[in-house]
């Protein structure tokens, strides 16, 4: 290029990382060290607790305070976790969406504080309660009430907070729960649909108005390691929007219906064994949605390297900041026009997705649209399909994954050879310390204030107003996260959402090794009186289920009886489940890294049913030492995401329960 000529480059996309840890005193550190490097937003994670409506003293808290994200159980958190950073010029990105309405009242509440005008802050709340059903599993109240609160959060910034983006439909996580691009194109689509017709008929926005509403809506969306594919969604993505957008809702103007969306890329695909792979696989995925102008990312955040073996230090998330600055800044990437405008093969690409989408919102729309299809377990069904699908072709090899089921061999990588082992843990005594902050807050308040607070929120709650100015001053007032989830518990009650483990998979003509895993499985069943059966239980807060359903349903596959009651179970709920049920085995799966406390709790709760006999294996992100401690304290087995080979996983469940109940093992199969 000749560079004597001038080009206009294009501006960035907003740099983010995804974080938030410990507490809200070491978060603000962290983020005002991320900004000092050159991010140019914030991207908040807050912790399990926060994310479901419990305050850190919860017993359902307990081992999940500040462990994958910032604790924030009232005002005094959040204007902490801000401290020194004006939210009048800071664009914040929140991830939260069960309790959205309460941190952005909180949020809005500390901006107040700062002498912040509502006009002038500029940020999103992730706000997208329906995939919380199917993927996360942070959502509370049932799927109505709960899009009632998002729909109020909606009006509410468009008539008072202009600039904010008050939520993203999140097919993100739709992927990690095995959505096919086609798939995850339909349910964010149906998705949006849902909420902008709920918007409507509240009657909170008038006719002449609503095109703004449109125009306030953004995405998340993943972007995987098939980037070509990855792109050419991005673009069926904006092409599908725009049609919505003019057909469905008449909105004409081009920069109200514009897709905007920011991404976060694949972390299902991050691995675990040789774990510097995942470097070039998150530079691959970020090309998916940089790489084509006319369906460019506005807002991106990169997982760090190694959150396949537990939490990112700072300087891991610095450097993959450096990886987006690297593209921004040093390429020529934003220096052209669309570079794939007029590709016949993009365009065939993008045409086929755009086809297969319109086919499954029809089939959603067939299914009463997306909230009945939620509570029918249609759209959940078909994810774990789509999972297990994957799961299988990477089994068989169809699906080659480097480093896992090709090129395995390997030197020893000196990423995590150092003293904490590659990963950052979160000081215990960071828990006690909020504990004792909750109280002493919680000690200085106006009760009387709070109760009036509580009071207004509950009325508002119960005669359809809209939930924000209540929420707004129980944040002032200074009530607690807790407080304010539980009142409205009270008024809209809780929610357990299918499980979508009852799909059909048995194989019709089964290999040799399955056959021989439900001989085996068979067998022993019979030397012990009765089918083996396997309770499944997803103890603590943690609600990512898709390791859970697939041994479900592998295991069911492969001769056993389930039990599998969903998320969020306590350890009280787990023993009286194995006990009434009789199971042979119990299988936890902890990805929050509270492992060790929740491990300690479903063991004393056994003990206390006289089921301390039956064995304990464990899933989930689980650091090597902290493996080797739970082995020695009683849990018969440790998997982690390097253990993809889930007939290997059954042969072993097997042999642990012969070997608890007295007989040989099998042993591997020769």
């Amino acid at each position: 290029m000749d560079m004597s000529v001038a080009v206009k480059r294009d501006k960035p996309w907003l740099m983010r990382t995804y974080s938030g840890h410990s507490s809200a005193r070491a978060s603000n550190e962290l983020y005002r060290t991320n900004l000092s490097r050159g991010q140019t937003g914030l991207s908040v994670a807050f912790d399990l607790p926060t994310q479901t409506g419990y305050d850190s003293d919860h017993p359902l808290a307990r081992g999940e305070v500040g462990k994958v994200g910032v604790p924030i159980s009232h005002i005094g958190d959040m204007e902490l976790l801000f401290d020194q950073i004006p939210l009048a010029k800071m664009n914040t990105s929140m991830t939260i969406n069960a309790t959205a309405a309460w941190l952005l009242a909180l949020y809005i509440a500390v901006a107040e504080r700062q002498g912040a005008k509502h006009e002038e802050l500029t940020g999103t709340t992730q706000n997208d309660i329906i995939k919380e059903y199917l993927s996360r599993g942070t959502y509370i109240f049932p799927p109505a009430e709960s899009v009632r609160l998002t729909t109020d959060i909606i009006c509410y910034t468009v008539n008072h907070i202009p600039k904010w983006n008050p939520i993203n439909i999140c097919s993100y996580h739709l992927q990690e729960a095995g959505a096919t691009p086609v798939q995850e194109i339909a349910y964010a689509l149906s998705n949006a649909m849902m909420i902008l017709d709920s918007i409507k008929e509240s009657g909170q926005i008038e006719e002449k108005g609503f095109d703004k509403v449109v125009g306030r809506m953004s995405f998340f969306v993943n972007a995987g390691i098939r980037f070509i594919e990855e792109m050419c969604k991005m673009r069926a993505f904006t092409h599908l929007w725009d049609r919505l957008c003019v057909e469905r809702y008449g909105v004409h103007d081009h920069n109200l219906r514009r897709f905007r969306y920011g991404v976060q890329v694949n972390s299902l695909g991050l691995t675990e064994q040789q774990p510097e792979n995942n470097v070039q696989r998150i530079v691959l995925e970020m090309l998916a949605v940089t790489l084509s102008k006319h369906a460019r990312a506005r807002a991106l955040q990169l997982p760090a390297w190694n959150e396949a073996l537990g939490l990112p230090r700072p300087w891991d998330q610095q450097w993959a900041l450096r990886m987006q600055q690297v593209l921004a800044y040093e390429t020529d990437l934003l220096e052209y026009n669309d570079i794939f405008e007029g590709s016949p093969v993009i365009a065939e690409k993008v045409e086929r997705l755009v086809e297969g989408a319109d086919e499954e919102v029809e089939a959603v729309n067939e299914h009463g649209g997306m909230i009945a299809a939620v509570q029918n377990g249609y759209v959940k069904r078909e994810l774990v399909a789509s999972h297990t699908r994957r799961i299988r072709a990477i089994e068989s090899g169809d699906l080659k994954i480097v480093g896992v089921n090709c090129f395995e061999q390997t030197a020893p990588s000196p990423l995590t050879t150092g003293t904490d082992s590659g990963i950052m843990k979160v000081d215990p005594a960071a828990e006690r310390a909020q504990v004792e902050s909750l109280q002493a807050f919680r000690a200085s308040r106006n009760n009387d204030e709070v109760g009036a607070a509580l009071d207004g929120l509950a009325e508002a709650a119960r005669t359809g107003q809209n939930i924000m100015p209540a929420s707004i001053r129980c944040a002032h007032a200074g009530v607690t996260t807790g407080e304010w989830a539980g009142r409205l518990r009270e008024v809209f009650g809780e929610y357990r959402a299918p499980t979508g483990i009852d799909i059909t998979t048995h194989d019709t003509t089964p290999s040799e090794l399955v056959e021989a895993i439900r001989g085996r499985t068979r067998r022993t069943g019979e030397e012990l009186g009765r089918p083996l059966r396997l309770l499944l239980g997803k103890p603590g807060l943690d609600g990512h289920s898709n390791g859970a359903e697939q041994i479900a349903v592998k295991a069911r596959d492969c001769g056993f009886e389930i039990v599998y009651d969903g998320i969020r179970l306590t350890p009280e709920q787990i023993a009286k489940a194995a006990q009434e049920e009789g199971v042979h085995m119990v299988g936890l799966s902890v990805l929050s890294g509270s492992h060790i406390e929740l491990v300690e709790d479903i063991f004393d709760k056994m003990r206390g049913v006289g089921l301390s006999d039956i064995p304990i294996v464990l899933g989930g992100i689980i650091p090597e030492e902290d493996g080797r401690q739970l082995k020695e304290r009683g849990i018969a087995a440790v998997y982690t995401p390097k253990d993809i080979d889930l007939n290997r996983i059954m042969l072993d469940m097997v042999d642990i329960i012969r070997t608890s109940n007295g007989l040989q093992p099998y042993g591997a199969l020769q």
